[in-house]
């Protein structure tokens, strides 16, 4: 399937249906040459370096779990609809499997977990249904992670480029960034689901450098579960964890290189004094 570099509001209307489409795919090349900046960033301790990365060019957002604390919606759909039909004996999900099982992934992947002798087909409509469910209850209850607008403001004051990467369904990812009332901050929105690999692998990331023309040591990936921060380290991209809901360990473990509660947290912006240091030098 070929990926697209989508450019949001900032550029034409929001809807996909109203934008040109500029094609553009994740070169195995691309790929290894991210790779190679990646190990180029290390620490001693293996895990990329925000004070080695260069002066920030670019913000690369992740959007559930980032820009809005949105897991427990998705949890919620998925638990209800689950139970419904009597998975795991009609017992609900608990938030480990949750977790381990669904958290931050591609639907794709998910369907392989949930459902392995599924016809393909009707797994998929399981998964419409839960968008549905999940964009109804978003509806009601979505809320930006603390601090959000904040950051948006000074990354906009600063002049940083800056682009959202998702594996949600579209549909989800421009209601979510509507309802936050983001749809002009961000030039570009990528889709896992239509580049050639959603994340964990790098060709999201890849796609967003790519569009917004800022090589991966130029940027930072913002990203609240494993298989996104395991996504913008393979890109090449120093990734900052935010823990709304995942475990501590599972984030470094996947590779961030900080972790923060949320966007109004001092390390946070420790860091980001550091690089304007770091950009005032250069």
């Amino acid at each position: 399937m070929p990926s697209y570099c989508v450019p949001t509001a900032t550029h034409h209307s929001f809807s996909p249906k109203d934008r040109p489409f500029a094609r553009f795919q994740a070169s195995p090349s691309r790929v290894r040459m991210a790779c190679a900046v990646s190990c180029n960033h290390t620490t001693e301790s293996g895990s990329l370096s925000l004070s080695t990365a260069g002066p920030i060019e670019a913000v690369l957002f992740d959007v559930d779990g980032t820009l809005c604390d949105s897991d427990p919606l998705h949890f919620e759909a998925f638990r209800d609809l689950l139970q419904k039909i009597g998975f795991q004996g009609g017992v609900p999900i608990d938030e480990e499997f949750f977790i381990k099982n669904i958290s931050g992934g591609h639907n794709e992947d998910i369907i392989g977990i949930l459902f392995p002798d599924w016809d393909h087909q009707k797994a998929l409509q399981f998964m419409d249904d839960k968008e549905v469910l999940f964009r109804r209850l978003a509806k009601e209850k979505l809320d930006p992670v603390n601090g959000l607008h904040k950051l948006c403001k000074w990354i906009e004051d600063k002049g940083l480029r800056r682009a959202a990467v998702t594996n949600a369904p579209r549909p989800n990812a421009e209601l979510m960034i509507s309802s936050l009332g983001l749809s002009e901050f961000f030039e570009y929105l990528i889709i896992g689901g239509e580049c050639e690999r959603a994340k964990p692998y790098p060709d999201p990331y890849l796609e967003a450098l790519k569009c917004l023309g800022v090589p991966p040591e130029r940027a930072i990936v913002l990203e609240d579960s494993a298989a996104g921060i395991k996504a913008g380290v393979a890109a090449g991209v120093p990734v900052i964890g935010i823990t709304t809901r995942n475990p501590d360990q599972l984030l470094l473990d996947a590779g961030a290189s900080l972790l923060i509660k949320d966007f109004e947290d001092p390390k946070l912006w420790s860091a980001l004094e550091e690089q304007e240091a770091t950009k005032a030098c250069c």
